[in-house]
């Protein structure tokens, strides 16, 4: 199932792969691969007990999904180990993991999708023409329901920093 327009880039429409998800609704399960000294895979379950931000991005190797990490990396780091914090691409981990380090970017954990795109089509992010996955912002409560969703509309712009970041900071308490 597509979702034809849901986002554009640079002006093109593009389309998404599943179903969009909806604040209120619990989120939807997921496997993503990560290397911390070695490969390690994460799901839905392993986030529960503490409210998680997820920032969803097309590649650690663009600039706009640079700074958004960076950003996102700068602002959670207050919040310490009260929260999860992802950043979620298509990229290798490995490439994920060296930017990472070489940024410094210590508050986020970093999760790729490469496997099974299991996170964007369950999430409704998989841009379906170029295979990557749409920029956006979710925010999940300890419970595990969806208490933010932004699909950044035009994939090239940075999401909306402040209201995920409210929302966020009002579960963690």
């Amino acid at each position: 199932m597509g979702r034809h327009g849901a986002v554009t880039f640079k002006g093109t429409p593009l389309t998404l792969v599943g179903d969009e998800v909806k604040v209120g609704s619990p989120a939807p399960d997921f496997s993503l691969a990560f290397f911390e000294g070695g490969m390690k895979h994460v799901g839905k379950a392993d986030l529960l007990g503490k409210p998680t931000i997820i920032s969803v991005v097309p590649s650690l190797d663009t600039p706009v999904c640079q700074v958004q990490t960076r950003t996102f990396n700068q602002r959670l780091a207050a919040l310490g180990d009260r929260i999860n914090a992802l950043t979620v691409s298509l990229d290798l981990p490995f490439a994920m993991n060296r930017f990472c380090g070489a940024e410094d970017i210590k508050a986020m954990r970093s999760g790729s999708d490469y496997m099974d795109r299991s996170f964007g089509t369950h999430w409704g992010v998989l841009i379906d023409e170029l295979k990557i996955l749409a920029r956006a912002v979710f925010v999940v409560d300890a419970k595990g329901v969806v208490q933010y969703a932004q699909v950044v509309k035009e994939v090239a712009s940075e999401p909306d920093y402040d209201a995920a970041l409210a929302v966020l900071q009002k579960l963690a308490g």
